[in-house]
């Protein structure tokens, strides 16, 4: 006889169950994120992964503002937003193919993990390949906008008051970097809903999975 799924412990699944159930709630979770992060206002509406100025910029972000500069910062932060919901939707492909392709011990260290482990497990899979990916995007996106003039010359202002180091930011990284975290960060928060309320997210297998776990 079956025991009921709330009786069930994370030793009693099959690997197959319970790898097939986080499969399941990682592609729900990716398609989720990039619903909402690859649309207008998906990072800049979003206090969570609302992307920033890059260090270099807001060590010096009070005397650019002083200089009267505000307006550029504010418009720089947007279209560096902009680029990063542009990007978003090109993930899809590769999250979909390092899910499918998860092994039985990546599922286990997934389910047993803390907090951060889906952010962990799409950094280590997908970082370098959706780096590649995002690039180009990112960098159409701010060139055609007139971003990297803008950030060169607020960069060349601060430079000339000695408030910039040398190696500075490099803004395509800057924007790709954080559009990848913002990405992981709002998976794992969907995944999180899903260990909180298993039954909701209206699946059997996902249920008892996640279920198992509380």
């Amino acid at each position: 006889m079956i025991a009921p799924a709330h009786a069930l412990s994370l030793s009693d699944l099959s690997a197959v169950d319970a790898s097939k159930g986080l499969k399941l709630a990682l592609e729900k979770g990716a398609d989720v994120a990039i619903q909402l992060l690859g649309v207008q206002d998906g990072f800049m509406s979003n206090d969570k992964v609302r992307i920033g100025l890059p260090d270099t910029l807001n060590q010096g972000a009070k005397w650019l503002k002083a200089m009267g500069l505000g307006k550029q910062l504010d418009d720089l932060t947007l279209q560096m937003n902009r680029a990063a919901e542009a990007a978003v939707p090109l993930s899809k492909k590769l999250l979909t193919q390092s899910i499918q392709t998860m092994s039985v011990q990546d599922a286990k260290g997934i389910l047993q993990g803390g907090d951060n482990s889906v952010t962990q497990f799409f950094s280590d899979k997908t970082r370098a390949p959706l780096t590649t990916e995002f690039m180009p995007t990112v960098k159409a996106s701010l060139s055609k906008l007139g971003v990297v003039d803008q950030f060169n010359a607020i960069a060349g202002k601060l430079s000339g008051m000695g408030l910039l180091s040398k190696d500075k930011a490099n803004l395509e990284s800057h924007v790709t970097d954080k559009t990848l975290a913002g990405l992981y960060f709002m998976i794992g928060e969907e995944e999180r809903k899903i260990r909180q309320d298993p039954a909701a997210a209206g699946s059997a297998l996902l249920s008892k999975v996640f279920g198992a776990l509380r």
